[in-house]
Order: C-alpha cells, then structure tokens, then sequence
C-alpha cells in the first residue's frame, strides 16, 4: 500500500532489550507469590536487626506490644470480656451443633485465641468457633463414622480434621497460595454462608421441638420430612422456650443496631439467656417434663490430644478431606472479617500471615482437645463495637474462658438444649444477607446466579455440594473471562483525538475505510481461537455495512492491543493467521500500543518483520492518521480481487 516511513512519520513502539532467563523467572515468580514484597523491610538491615524484624512479622506480639500502654488495657479488658460472655454460650452451642462434647467449646476458646494474639495481625478479630464449620465437621464425619455410636473415634477424628485444615492453612500462608482462597468469589460466598446457615436453623428444630430423634442428613427436604413425621412427639414446653428465647435475642440485637453505643445489649443477650434459662429449669424441674439440659460438664483446663490423632486408614482420607474443605471455608470467612475491620480503622493485615497465624493455633489447638476455629464476624462486630485496640482481648476472653473452666462449669448443668439452639438460630439469621443477594441482582445478574446456585445447592442438597457448585461456577466464570475476552468496535469522539467504544459512546463516529478493533485481555491458547473467529465476523460486519451503504471501502483493521498485558504462543499464531486472511482480502492489518511483554514475544517469533514496524503504532489517533494519510496520498492496490480472497479464507 505503499511506503509512508518519510510521509507520515511517527513514534516507534519501542522493543524492551532482552532479559536473562533467570531474571525473568525470578520476576514472574515475585509477582506471583510476593507481590506485597514483604522482604523488603530486611534490605540493607544488619542481622541483629533482621532478628527482629523476622520475629516481628511471624510474632506481631513482639511490635505492638512495647507500644502497649494502660489506656489500650483498659479497653482491651472490657473488650475481652464482652466478647467472652458471648464466647461461652456460642462456643457450647457450636460444639453441639458439631456432635461434639460442649465443652470442647469452651477448650476452643481457650487456647486457639492465645495464639492469635501472638502471631495475628487483625486488632478486631476475635477467635473462636464457627456454626458453619462445626456444620461441616459434622456432615462430612457423620457419613464415615456415627457420634451416637462411637463418639470417641468421632471426637479423635475431628481432632484430626482439626490438625489437618491447620497444616493445610498454615501451608497457604509459607508458600504464598493465599490467592486460591480468592477463587471463591463474594457471590459465591454470600450464597454458601447463606444457605449453610438456613441449614443449621433448620438443624435447630429438633431442640426447639423437643424431639429425641432426628435425620443426619442436612437438605430441607429430609428436615422437613423428619419434623413432620414425627409431630406426636413435639414438646410445647420446648417450643414455647425456644420462641420467647429467639424473640429476646432478636430484639436485643435491633436495639444493638438502632444504637452502636448499646452494643453491649446484643452482647450479653446470649449469656443472659443461658443464666436465666438455667435458673428456670433448675426452679420449675423443667427436665423432667421433657426440657432436655446440657448435663454434667467436666472441670478443669484442656487435656492433651495429640496422641488422639488418627493417622491410619480408612479414617485418615475423611479427615483429610474434611480437614481441607472446612480450612478453606474457615480462612475465606475469617481473612474476609478481618480485612473488613481493618478497612474501618485504616490498617493493613496480611492474609499470608493470618493464614500462619489460623493455621499454627488449629495445628496446636487439635493438640489441646480443641476443634476448627477461625474469626467469626458476629464475635468479631461485638470486639469491634467494644472498642478493642489490640489483640490483647482475645488474651482477656483466654482468661475468662480458662477461669469458666476451672470454677464455673458446673453452673451450665441445667442449661437447656433449646437456648443452645436459639442462640444459634439468632446468629445464623444475620448470615442470610439477602440484602447483598439483591445488591447482586442489580449489578451483576451471573453473580446473582453463582449465589443462588450456591445457595440452592447447600439447602436441597448437602454442604458439600453447595460448596462444590459455588467453586465449580466461579471457576467457570473465570474460565469464561479468560476464554471470552470482550472485544470492541471504537469510534472517534467527536473534536478529539480520542477514541472509544462505540456501544459506550453512541456519538463517537466510525472513521471511513478503517475499522477499530481493541481486544481487552491477554493473548492466550484459551481464547486465541474466540478472537481469530471473533475479528473476522467483526470484519465481515464492518465489509456487509459498506456494502449496504456504498460508502468508501474498507482497507485497514487497526487493533488496539493496549489491555493485552501478554501473549502466548498460540497468540501470535492467531495473529499470524489474522494476518494472512487479511492479507489475501487484500486489506492492511495495523497494531497500536503492544505491552512490553508482546512486543517481545512477537519480535521474537518475527512477527513484526512480517508485519512490518511501520504497522505498529502507540496511539490510536496516530494510526488512523498514518491511515489517512496513505487513503488520501495512495490509490489502494489491491492484488487480489474480492472473491479470490473470498474463496481463499
């Protein structure tokens, strides 16, 4: 199309000098799994120092706390024991909910908080167990090994599990895989939490009900199916119970809302009713009219289980699958919870070292007869709301637990099962967030979908298959970002020598013979061949609106390869074959702004000889103008004529 190197001069898109392998290598992998460069603050530091720094970061303890004054105590102290009456009576609910003995509760909220408070970085986060994750330990144990009939294989194995989620967090966190934790999506999150706490209310039935027997399985169905054939045997005593108990924590958690200076309200709601619960069985003898109670719970700190662990099969596979499943839910919730916190008060946590620090306290917490803890958001809200400065109030709440242990334990004799249950069913009520699910709908309708499925399949289904079907559809939506890049058509804005996408910007005009292409995502094998099919309908688009028009013909495809951050070789193969199709149409294919990588990568493969570098431009307004400039100076020579190159596509 003849030459325009002296007619139409322009700025070069510059080729980065070659890299050494290994330098390269070592940059990929920074990016990959340093990109926060926590190495940096031991540069050009002497080893004493580094010392330091390195029992820092694996110890925060060691950096706030020759900071810590009186003032940090006293709210550390009213913190600490705010967060511990709420502790106790859902640390024994959750342990229940799990099939496991309840005061294995109060052994989790003991010594997993010490350790945090050494090795987190959150200042709000409050350890502790989870309803969800005791769900899971439950349902997936459940199917190999029954906790009515052998309950101590069942507690040795979720000790097991215990151990297991640790190794498997604190592995994350050394090795910097944190992002796989990102493969769940806030969509998929919202619709798991959700549907696994409709499970867990509805688990709630059988205290609230009275009933003595129930299904282990979890879906709606079976719950509903189990209430309803069994309604000879409902307890009115239980049932009313556990309403005015349910009712009395739901109007102290409004009134917590309406006012955050009465936070304390929602707080002290759950043991309140644990003590007045008790009080009222212990005078009525309500358990022996069918109010079923706790019972004896044993005295004294936590006994060691490290010789509890099951290491031999066929028990060893299910605690390691549990183990997995339940460290990956409980790191997504408790990094989730303390970023949130953190966001309020404007500091930063690293979720690598919470990964070590949730880890290290569940590897020596299966030690110490404890099971899977993480950061529960409602725990977490009351530390935050009581005005905690530092993780000192989870050493405060270690203390009133240990004291609980030692002195109080047999005052939770004659607390009955349906203010466990309430409790529980209070706070599962706030994880149904269908406030974000509808958020959802407005923005973004496949979000909405990836919840709802999520949510559907913890509820008809199981646990587990909600989880499955939550990765399974955020995978597949990354899959699709990455197979399906969005491509468009740009057009000038007019008076400007800018240009965008014409669906965006209805007034920007298409500039005649020339069609503006920019693809918006890197290069790779997985959606080379979408885009050759793609630019080439784009193409046949642009050539049948000329048709129909009559206006000038199309000689130039420009396309924009600014978000192109890097291609493979299967990119430029498709680039190579663009360019010969377009080639035989006898059109002129043009490249604007390749990123460093691409630009290296097709010099080479030799593509940009076989291009030729005056083809390549930095700005779209310079192409065009090159473009212009040979529309108005040269009479196109077309080699071929249309239906040769027709036939030859």
């Amino acid at each position: 199309m003849g030459n325009m190197d002296t007619e139409c001069p322009s700025s070069r898109v510059a080729i980065p000098p070659p890299q050494p392998f290994l330098k390269s290598l070592k940059y990929s992998l920074k990016e990959t799994f340093f990109p926060d460069d926590p190495l940096r603050q031991f540069k050009n530091q002497p080893a004493s120092k580094r010392l330091v720094l390195g029992l820092q970061y694996f110890f925060p303890i060691f950096k706030w706390g020759p900071q810590y004054t009186i003032k940090f105590l006293k709210s550390d102290i009213i913190a600490g024991i705010t967060i511990a009456s709420l502790a106790i009576p859902q640390g024994i609910s959750y342990a229940k909910l799990a099939n496991l003995p309840p005061i294995l509760g109060l052994y989790s909220s003991f010594i997993p908080p010490l350790i945090y408070a050494m090795m987190g970085s959150s200042r709000d986060l409050a350890v502790g167990t989870v309803a969800v994750g005791s769900l899971l330990m439950a349902s997936m144990l459940g199917r190999e090994v029954n906790p009515k009939e052998n309950p101590e294989l069942f507690l040795h194995l979720a000790f097991t599990a215990t151990f297991f989620a640790g190794f498997f967090q604190a592995s994350l966190g050394l090795f910097r895989l944190g992002f796989i934790v990102d493969f769940l999506s806030h969509a998929a999150i919202v619709g798991f939490m959700g549907g696994a706490a409709t499970v867990v209310c509805l688990q709630q039935l059988k205290a609230i009900l009275g009933l003595q027997h129930f299904t282990h399985d979890a879906d709606v169905v079976s719950v509903m199916r189990s209430v309803f054939t069994q309604t000879h045997q409902w307890r009115w005593e239980s049932t009313v119970l556990g309403c005015c108990f349910i009712s009395f924590l739901m109007v102290t958690r409004y009134f917590s809302k309406r006012q955050a200076r009465l936070f304390w309200v929602s707080a002290m709601a759950p043991l309140t009713s644990v003590i007045l619960g008790s009080l009222l069985v212990y005078f009525t003898h309500a358990d022996k009219h069918g109010v079923q109670v706790i019972g004896e719970l044993k005295k004294g700190l936590n006994p060691v289980s490290v010789r509890d662990l099951v290491f031999v099969s066929p028990y060893m596979t299910t605690a390691i699958k549990t183990g997995l499943i339940t460290g990956v839910i409980a790191l997504a919730e408790g990094i989730a919870v303390g970023r949130s916190f953190a966001m309020f008060k404007n500091y930063h946590i690293d979720g690598n070292k919470e990964m070590i620090a949730f880890g290290t306290m569940n590897m020596l917490g299966s030690f110490t007869s404890c099971y899977l803890t993480t950061g529960p958001f409602s725990r977490s809200a009351v530390n935050y709301n009581a005005g905690c400065k530092t993780a000192a109030s989870n050493i405060v709440m270690a203390i009133a637990v240990m004291l609980t242990l030692l002195f109080l334990t047999p005052l939770f004799h004659y607390t009955p099962l349906v203010v466990l249950a309430s409790i529980i069913v209070s706070a599962m009520l706030g994880l149904i967030d269908y406030e974000a699910a509808i958020h959802l709908w407005k923005i973004d309708k496949f979000d909405f979908l990836v919840c709802i499925s999520a949510y559907m399949g913890v509820v008809f289904g199981s646990v587990e298959i909600g989880l499955v079907i939550a990765v399974v559809i955020s995978v597949l939506r990354v899959l699709l970002f990455v197979a399906r890049p969005r491509t468009f058509v740009l057009g000038n804005i007019p008076n400007s020598g800018v240009y965008r996408n014409v669906e965006q910007y209805p007034n920007a005009n298409h500039v005649p013979g020339i069609l503006i292409l920019e693809i918006d995502a890197p290069i790779y094998f997985a959606n080379a061949s979408y885009l050759r099919e793609r630019i080439l309908r784009w193409i046949d688009e642009e050539e049948d609106k000329i048709k129909a028009t009559g206006k000038t013909s199309l000689l130039y495809v420009i396309i924009d390869m600014t978000a192109v951050g890097n291609i493979d070789a299967s990119g430029i193969s498709m680039l190579e074959e663009v360019k010969k199709i377009i080639d035989r149409r006898g059109l002129q294919l043009v490249l604007v702004n390749p990123g460093s990588e691409v630009m290296k990568k097709l010099h080479k493969a030799k593509f940009i000889e076989e291009i030729g570098h005056k083809w390549i431009y930095l700005t779209v307004e310079e192409a065009v103008g090159a473009c212009n400039f040979m529309l108005h100076t040269y009479k196109p020579n077309h080699t071929k004529d249309e239906s040769e190159g027709w036939n030859n596509v």
